[in-house]
């Protein structure tokens, strides 16, 4: 019965999205307002509705209804709770009833605003919000459907059907498969959504900008709109790449957090070109610059969040993050060429309407550097997509697949990132519309000065490899400047007689925006700190030790103590070493890296043994063990040295993220409410008032 209700919601949300899209089109054309509020209301239906769906999903999941052939094919009896729950992310079929649920559920928030002032976005921002739902709900119900059931054919076979197949009986097995085990971690509780969330959340600025384009209104009333959307998509992404990274330093047993896997790339490129869009639309609102340039961006951004999820879905890429080979592959190929042709159509069509009457007028100029800097992140995006893509195109070509390997992705984009780096130090010091390498030079010689210092302290405490040596200097010239500018904001205030807490508190709560960005350079600061650090200073061994035995590593011995094999209550056979570390001669930690073996899917899971400090992890794998042999186990050893600034930084780049999102007034409501209020001041007094 849950099948049928949640397969019900499902289909009567798909033929929602299709009135809504039909009625909208017929509103707008036509000059019917009622047509279009038939369309909104269609569309408002669209996330109780998939509630619904979800929640039988869910329901089926965490009450072992192994008939269904998702739940036989993600849970199993032995998973806890929270486990099944996150199942309905946990593979294919839901994954897409969750993207698709997302969707609605922007979309909803969406068309719950107030539309006074742009009643005519409204049924575009209906169409392109809808027709991307009703393709992610075309494949939950003819490709991939989470609520078919299982069936014995009269020849032994077990297929999935949502109806019963001529001579088919039901069929249940005992037991379900259980999730991958990579996926049995806490991590799988908030990285699909967050990355879900911020892969869904940039199509709302893209419908609003699609609506611009069609309606011929090229201002930038569009981006005032969808300003807190894209900095929300922005921080949602940004999270779930942070946590990814997290994620695979604590279950993958590599002792890194970034691979350059295709789908972790995969997921990186529109965070690239919706970070050049987050920078670039702030010169339109303040110059009127760049209006063809954000156009670009947000269509790109779309389609990459589009192609993202066919590369993870598709099959066509070997990666522990993908699933398995699906034929929905095609499907996500042609929709991606479909939309990404009628946007650029679009764009073309209002193109000399774009135009701009302004010039950039110096290179130094604020919105110079802020372009350049979108140079860069193009340049990265150009370089990661060519990794990704390189795979199939040779497959397709000579029949064999090459691989692009992290020393690729390393050597092309490093300078970019270095390049990057500098910018982003030096574009808050320049002026909008025109600067002088004079101003500049004033105001960088100090950072720059203490920067030098830096590397030369660094150089005295044993620091010798001059690509570190740069790396340093570069991120201590960046922080030193952007450092600089609180310490300038706050001394003015403090000159007010304001303390230095509540002047600091003041400067960031009146432009949140500013600040905020500033907050979050702070953060990637921190975090190239990290991975400068464990990208030139980390090593690594391996040894087959007997119990008692001891490996040694930089100023680090671990000590062998013993071996534990037990059953856990979730199904897993765990066998779990005891070791000590010790740091020049004194016992700091013990830690227990361990291999767990799950008995329903039969896969082995290595989870690592760590001693963390905020200067440097040492990381232990137990590779393999023999308990009666007096060969004893074996170990991989890693020292990852200021590998937790990156997760430090991360936690600042967040706070800056919230703080620059924050709500805030609308500028032009504000404005409209403050002439308001004067006209009201102003308005004379009747006589008979006086009187």
């Amino acid at each position: 019965m849950l099948a049928h209700i949640g397969y019900g919601a499902l289909l009567l949300t798909f033929l929602l999205a299709l009135y809504a899209v039909a009625a909208a089109v017929y509103g707008a054309l036509k000059g019917r307002p009622e047509w279009v509020e038939s369309a909104r209301r269609a569309v408002v239906l669209t996330w109780p509705m998939l509630t619904l769906s979800v929640l039988s999903l869910v329901a089926l999941l965490v009450t072992n209804q192994f008939q269904i052939e998702y739940v036989a094919s993600v849970t199993s009896r032995a998973m806890p709770l929270y486990l099944k729950i996150t199942a309905l992310w946990g593979g294919q079929a839901g994954s897409l009833l969750f993207w698709s649920w997302l969707m609605s559920a922007f979309t909803f928030a969406v068309m719950l605003r107030s539309w006074q002032r742009d009643r005519e976005f409204l049924p575009w921002v209906i169409v392109v919000t809808m027709v991307t739902l009703a393709f992610f709900l075309s494949l939950n119900l003819f490709v991939e459907n989470p609520f078919a059931r299982l069936w014995m054919t009269p020849d032994g076979r077990v297929i999935g059907a949502m109806f019963r197949p001529h001579g088919a009986v039901p069929f249940t097995p005992r037991d379900g498969n259980g999730l991958n085990p990579l996926l049995r971690h806490p991590g799988m509780i908030a990285h699909p959504p967050l990355l879900y969330a911020g892969f869904v959340a940039f199509v709302i600025p893209y419908a609003f900008a699609m609506a611009a384009l069609i309606t011929g209104r090229t201002d930038a009333r569009w981006i005032h709109i969808t300003r807190r959307w894209s900095l929300a998509a922005w921080l949602f992404l940004s999270l779930g790449l942070i946590l990814g990274m997290r994620w695979s330093y604590d279950v993958l047993g590599w002792g890194g957090y970034w691979g350059w896997d295709p789908v972790e790339v995969a997921a990186l490129l529109p965070w690239l070109s919706g970070t050049a869009f987050l920078h670039s639309v702030m010169i339109q609102e303040k110059e009127g610059l760049l209006k063809h340039w954000n156009m670009v961006l947000i269509i790109l951004t779309y389609a990459l969040v589009i192609f993202g999820t066919f590369l993870t879905r598709s099959g066509v890429l070997s990666s522990v993050h993908a699933f398995a080979q699906s034929a929905i592959g095609p499907l996500f190929f042609g929709f991606i060429g479909i939309t990404f042709s009628i946007s650029l159509f679009l764009l073309m069509r209002r193109w000399d309407d774009l135009k701009s009457d302004m010039r950039i007028e110096s290179l130094l100029s604020r919105e110079a550097l802020f372009t350049f800097n979108n140079m860069v992140f193009m340049g990265i995006l150009v370089v990661s997509f060519w990794g990704v893509i390189f795979p199939i195109l040779s497959e397709l070509v000579t029949g064999q697949k090459v691989t692009v390997g992290p020393p690729f992705y390393e050597k092309a984009t490093g300078p970019l990132f270095a390049l990057m780096l500098i910018l982003m130090g030096i574009a808050p010091l320049s002026a909008w519309g025109f600067a002088s390498a004079k101003r500049l030079g004033r105001l960088i010689w100090i950072p720059a000065a203490l920067a030098v210092a830096t590397v030369v302290v660094l150089v005295i405490l044993g620091v010798r490899s001059v690509w570190a040596l740069v790396g340093f200097g570069l991120v201590a010239f960046v922080a030193y400047i952007t450092l600089g500018e609180f310490i300038r904001g706050v001394r003015a205030r403090m000159r007010r007689g304001e303390p230095v807490h509540v002047a600091l508190a003041r400067l960031i709560a009146r432009n949140r925006r500013r600040y905020g960005g500033y907050i979050v350079h702070l953060g990637v600061i921190m975090m190239a700190v990290g991975i400068i650090g464990t990208h030139f200073f980390a090593s690594e061994t391996q040894a087959t030790i007997p119990q008692g035995g001891s490996i040694s590593l930089g100023h680090y011995t671990m000590t062998y103590d013993g071996l534990q094999e037990f059953y856990a209550n979730d199904g897993r056979h765990v066998a779990r070493a005891i070791v000590s570390v010790y740091k020049d001669g004194k016992k700091v930690a013990t830690v227990y890296p361990r291999r767990d073996f799950y008995l329903d899917s039969q896969q082995p899971m290595t989870i690592p043994g760590v001693r963390s400090t905020w200067l440097d992890d040492f990381y232990v794998i137990l590779v393999d063990w023999q308990p009666i042999s007096v060969q004893g186990a074996t170990f991989k050893v890693y020292h990852q040295p200021l590998v937790n600034w990156i997760w430090m930084g991360g936690i600042v780049f967040i706070i800056g993220t919230l703080v620059a999102v924050w709500p805030e007034p609308d500028p032009e409501e504000a404005a409209a409410k403050r002439k308001k209020k004067r006209a009201t001041r102003q308005r004379p007094v009747p006589r008979s008032a006086r009187a």
